[in-house]
């Protein structure tokens, strides 16, 4: 048997590389972790889901000072957003996560941590600076990073992506964004909430294109009330430097084929993602792999049996929990040996907008693609009464079931929508009957009764039927109506 260093190594120390890091040491395995940046957390922690998510909370609650009225409350009229008091949040918000992401953490895990390039000599060895070290297993979990469009003249202005986002010295007057995805539609609806006028330049006719229309279209229609201006079907023409290396930007809609031009401040690039794989010397190894990601089997393996894959590189779900969840799919086939597949048919997300828009398994999009039979159900927040004493007077939560009644998947679109799908991830993964989920009692007035309201549906559809007034008016004399308008 070789003798290498170490059991487990590990390229990132981002949420794949920490999940996997963490669970391999307590386990008894001698691990490496590799990071090429100077400190642990990854993309997530420093630059997408802690940074945005605080941002969007100071954005939510200057929001509401400004509609105090709304609720019964005397008028306010704050003053100005000071951008660098915001910052110096996010900043200590990051500081205090970070400190569960520190070498002197994982070290006290029983990890080694390295910083550096890393580069595969071979299939078992990797170089670092001033030295070589070996690992007889290998995860690959360097993560992605913004990937701006090849469009002419972006390289003569300043362009903001995730990265340079949260550390603006200033709040800007003025923005446009390029994308119309989670982060672009988050960023837009909180930037333009602190007082920003923000323009979001869509190439396809709807945001957030992933989700079904209907559903996206309840968030685009509460950003443009909040003031947002979103140009669909948008082609951009021309990309220009107004002065200072401001953006100036020729866009032409679909109908309309008359240029506009539109001028900003500062422009934010949001329009998708590469994986981090430049300087690992995947060539000297023969891995396949593409700008979106490695190529790996449903054990999240290589070509290479014993070198692993996971998070935003292997070019699937580029979310904080996908990682984690990879992070265990690793674990179990390299640390314990058991032959464990990825399943991602109930995997959720939420985009953090007001309202938020939240999804398991296959949406209506999804369904059609598959050929897949099913049947709709939904229910409105405008009949929830938590949602309508908390102001809430739009939002929608949509559910698909298959042929045989089981849950396809579920949307969300309303208030607090993540946490209310986390009532679905039970019930999908665990296999739990909608009839179980209808009669359960649910605390009033609380928003999750919507869950169990659009369960029941279907239920009460068979429960309510004429057939079934038929049958008890036949067995017990039943009378009918007592009053008709």
């Amino acid at each position: 048997m070789a003798n290498y260093d170490y059991d487990m190594g590990i390229i990132g120390g981002g949420a794949a590389g920490l999940t996997i890091a963490s669970g391999a040491a307590q386990l008894g395995a001698k691990t490496l972790l590799i990071e090429k940046e100077d400190r642990l957390g990854g993309d997530c922690l420093h630059y997408g889901c802690v940074p945005s998510k605080t941002l969007i909370k100071s954005a939510r609650v200057y929001q509401q000072m400004k509609n105090a009225h709304v609720f019964g409350l005397p008028d306010i009229t704050p003053g100005p957003v000071d951008f660098s008091r915001v910052r110096e949040r996010i900043e200590s918000v990051i500081s205090g996560i970070q400190k569960h992401d520190s070498e002197d953490r994982f070290c006290r895990l029983g990890v080694k941590v390295e910083f550096g390039q890393p580069e595969f000599v071979d299939e078992y060895q990797v170089r670092l600076p001033g030295q070589t070290v070996s690992a007889a297993k290998w995860v690959i979990a360097s993560g992605s990073s913004p990937a701006p469009p090849p469009y002419a003249g972006l390289e003569k202005i300043n362009y903001l992506t995730n990265k340079e986002l949260f550390s603006l010295e200033s709040l800007p007057s003025s923005m446009i964004i390029l994308g119309a995805g989670p982060i672009a539609m988050e960023m837009a609806q909180a930037f333009n909430s602190l007082g920003t006028r923000v323009e979001v330049i869509q190439r396809s006719g709807q945001i957030l294109s992933k989700e079904d229309q209907d559903m996206a279209d309840m968030v685009m229609h509460n950003l443009q009330q909040e003031g947002v201006i979103i140009h669909l079907h948008a082609s951009v023409m021309a990309i220009e430097d107004a002065g200072n290396r401001r953006p100036r930007i020729t866009i032409s809609t679909k109908g309309d084929e008359t240029p506009v031009q539109l001028e900003a401040e500062t422009l934010l690039v949001a329009m998708g993602r590469r994986a981090n794989l430049e300087g690992l010397g995947l060539e000297n190894i023969g891995v396949d792999f593409s700008p979106k990601g490695l190529t790996v089997d449903k054990r999240l393996r290589t070509r290479h049996k014993h070198i692993y894959a996971a998070g935003d590189v292997t070019g699937t779900y580029q979310f904080t929990h996908a990682a984690g969840y990879e992070g265990g799919i690793v674990l179990s086939n390299a640390i314990f040996h058991l032959p464990r597949k990825v399943d991602y048919s109930t995997m959720p997300w939420c985009t953090y907008t007001h309202p938020e828009l939240a999804s398991i398994g296959m949406n209506v999009k999804a369904a059609r693609a598959a050929g897949i039979e099913y049947s709709e159900w939904s229910e409105n927040f405008q009949n929830n009464d938590r949602s309508l004493a908390e102001g809430n007077q739009s939002g929608l939560i949509k559910m698909l079931l298959d042929a045989g009644g089981k849950p396809l998947g579920v949307q969300i679109a309303g208030p607090q929508a993540g946490e209310l799908l986390n009532e679905w991830v039970a019930v999908m993964n665990g296999g739990v009957k909608l009839t179980s989920l209808a009669s359960a009692i649910h605390p009033y007035p609380t928003l999750g009764e919507i869950n169990k309201r659009v369960a029941g549906k279907p239920l009460a559809q068979k429960l309510f039927s004429p057939k079934m007034k038929k049958g008890l008016k036949f067995f017990f004399g039943f009378k009918g109506r007592a009053c008709d308008v």
